[in-house]
């Protein structure tokens, strides 16, 4: 099995990229949001690359491919999530528009490398 150097991997890099920036863009939502929306889009954020590390240092390329299914499936709670925000009126859709972009960059990275993995 090929074995993957965690910090070598973009995919890695563009997520905890990503999680830097929604701190960031959840920093100054009310404090009444704090332990609700706000932490959880953090943790679906952190999520991401965490699992993609999880993955990374397994020893089987099925279990690697499970990692990256459960990173993406908090790619989408992620995704679901900023869209909230704009619905709540705590963030405009101009804001989250950059991470959404790089969001569903990373889901395609995801399912690219998903992909490489089952094919070899």
């Amino acid at each position: 099995m090929k074995t993957h150097r965690l910090r070598d991997l973009l995919i890695w890099q563009k997520s905890m990229v990503l999680v830097k920036d929604i701190y960031l863009l959840t920093e100054n939502i009310t404090a009444s949001e704090n332990y609700g929306l706000v932490s959880q889009i953090r943790r679906s954020a952190v999520s991401i690359p965490s699992n993609i590390a999880e993955g990374a240092g397994r020893n089987n390329p099925k279990e690697f491919y499970q990692f990256l299914g459960i990173a993406n499936g908090s790619s989408y709670e992620l995704e679901t999530q900023l869209l909230l925000l704009v619905e709540l009126n705590f963030k405009s859709e101009i804001e989250i528009q950059p991470l959404l972009n790089v969001l569903m960059e990373i889901q395609k990275m995801i399912y690219k490398f998903k992909t490489s993995l089952m094919n070899g």
